[in-house]
């Protein structure tokens, strides 16, 4: 276990984890909503993938037609992350390391 951290303003809990030279992050909410699109949905919710550079990633991808939503500032580390959809419409997470 890399860190626990209780998130007071959405009541819920972040774990992150190490396991064979990857992180995974496990996440509670009291009430997530069913869809599994939504941010905070049950059930695996998507894959993210560290990034040296946000904006040049960005920038590859959204010449190959990539849409992708704003760029946001995690709260807990202060670094940039977005979302895109994948064929089905599931989030893949670009991170900023």
């Amino acid at each position: 276990m890399l860190a626990e951290t209780y998130r007071q303003e959405r009541a819920s809990y972040k774990l992150d984890l190490a396991l064979a030279g990857a992180q995974i992050e496990l996440f509670s909410f009291p009430e997530p909503p069913a869809r599994v699109t939504d941010p905070e949905a049950a059930g695996l919710r998507h894959l993210a993938f560290a990034v040296d550079s946000i904006d040049k990633t960005v920038a590859e991808l959204q010449n190959k037609g990539i849409i992708f939503e704003p760029i946001r500032i995690d709260a807990l580390t202060n670094k940039r992350f977005t979302f895109f959809k994948d064929p089905d419409g599931l989030p893949i997470e670009i991170y900023e390391i």
